[in-house]
């Protein structure tokens, strides 16, 4: 009988997989323009996700998210002036005041242009939805040579995989309290349980001209398993620092699929790259706290890992994560190795409508794509983007390093540049110096 309840089990989730699939694929993909294909040979070997998605009827109604049900993470985001240029203005898609509702916390109605805005993204879960994870979790400690007797790494394993088997929630809508000063309601997540969009802040806390404290929004009934998000004040001046995660900054060993897996699933505490926090605290000193953007091609169900991995060794700033509509745990791998420098490259161009009167510094690292992504951005925006710093990676099994290390492939990716823009660098000690050099305009 356990046997028959297993088949017809597993029989119901295809049959949902493919109905999913038939019905609201299409939209989830156009939901999800930079989500990566898992590819054949990869899909193959790792399991499907049979219930990550739920039906979205055409036509039905946004339903509030239920605190006792669903889980709400709101990422941590940066507060920004709007551009004076109309036409600028316009390429931010604000959003609809029809739908935010916007109001101030005694129930009254903003008044006046907003000095702030920012852009609000928001997660939609069903908590604890996800089915099979004993199979799941004992997949990921196969794979990693895990004793299945160990408790302490079976129970890592099974909370960092929570969130990847954990129904997404489509079309709910949570209202937000900020600062506890106002209220908005989120728009309607979309097919793949994601809502996005630019917020005005009516109230204005008044930062010295380059920097604030950060201040908090929740949701105003909020989930068990909820996030509240940290906003940081950034004026149009001043510098800014858009930084690559995996490889970077922290340890992933993004070239070899058993390192991502045991990285993100069997380390009890993430590592980070020898020297780079100590680097970063520097740069936000010396160039008097830069606004930190956090540009990975990770998952966004990896964000409350990465929030944790940020905390700990670097300054607060807006971590940005990839769409992810794929339904096979492959997507974790080819979502950090396939198509990165054009899923980069745009989520630049938002920054750059943000604060397009920043100086910006690029990190990255050689592992993937960064040093073409950024190569592509310099030239796209000539002057913005003041240095661009890549790390130099070795010793990861599975990267080719001649074609990944060759100085024809750096040349290759800054070409038209100066070279005075753009540095290859293996100890994090010999950016020191050059960091101080832009405050003092000795770089160019």
């Amino acid at each position: 009988m356990d046997e028959l309840n297993k088949l017809s089990s597993a029989a119901l989730d295809a049959s949902h997989q493919m109905a999913v699939t038939a019905v609201d694929g299409p939209m989830i993909n156009k939901d999800s323009p930079f989500s990566p294909e898992v590819p054949a040979d990869l899909k193959k070997s790792m399991p499907d996700l049979m219930n990550r998605f739920s039906f979205k009827w055409p036509g039905s109604k946004p339903k509030d998210a239920n605190p006792e049900d669903h889980a709400v993470w709101l990422l941590d985001n940066t507060a920004f002036r709007l551009p004076q240029d109309e036409e600028a203005r316009k390429s931010l898609k604000l959003a609809d005041p029809k739908t935010t509702q916007s109001s101030m916390a005694d129930g009254s109605v903003p008044d006046g242009p907003a000095p702030w805005h920012a852009e609000y993204v928001a997660a939609y879960f069903i908590r604890n939805s996800g089915k099979d994870v004993s199979k799941f979790v004992g997949f990921i400690a196969e794979k990693l040579n895990i004793d299945g007797n160990d408790e302490g790494a079976m129970s890592l394993i099974s909370h960092r995989l929570e969130p990847f088997l954990d129904t997404v929630l489509p079309n709910h809508i949570v209202r937000i309290s900020v600062h506890k000063t106002e209220e908005h309601t989120l728009g309607a997540s979309s097919y793949q349980g994601i809502s996005s969009q630019i917020l005005p802040l009516h109230f204005d806390p008044q930062p010295p001209p380059i920097t604030s404290q950060p201040f908090a929004t929740s949701a105003i009934v909020p989930p068990t398993a909820g996030i509240s998000s940290t906003t940081v004040l950034a004026e149009p001046e001043g510098w800014a620092i858009i930084s690559d995660i995996d490889d970077t900054i922290k340890i992933t060993q993004t070239p070899s699929r058993i390192g991502i897996l045991h990285t993100t699933f069997a380390e009890p505490t993430p590592q980070a790259v020898e020297g780079m926090p100590a680097l970063y605290a520097h740069m936000k000193t010396v160039l008097q706290q830069p606004a930190f953007f956090y540009l990975s091609a990770s998952p966004y169900n990896l964000y409350p890992f990465l929030k944790d991995f940020r905390n700990t060794y670097y300054p607060q700033g807006t971590i940005i994560l990839r769409d992810a509509s794929w339904q096979n745990l492959g997507g974790l791998i080819s979502s950090l190795t396939v198509g990165t420098q054009e899923y980069k490259a745009d989520r630049i161009v938002k920054l750059h409508s943000w604060l397009p009167q920043r100086k910006v510094v690029c990190l990255g690292d050689s592992t993937q794509r960064d040093p073409e992504a950024y190569g592509e951005s310099a030239r796209k925006f000539p002057g913005w983007i003041q240095k661009i710093f890549i790390r130099k990676v070795t010793g990861i099994a599975g990267m080719d390093e001649a074609e990944k290390n060759a100085d024809a492939r750096f040349e290759k990716a800054f070409e038209g540049l100066s070279r005075e823009l753009w540095h290859v660098f293996t100890d994090p000690k010999e950016l020191v110096e050059i960091v101080d050099e832009l405050v003092e305009g000795k770089s160019s």
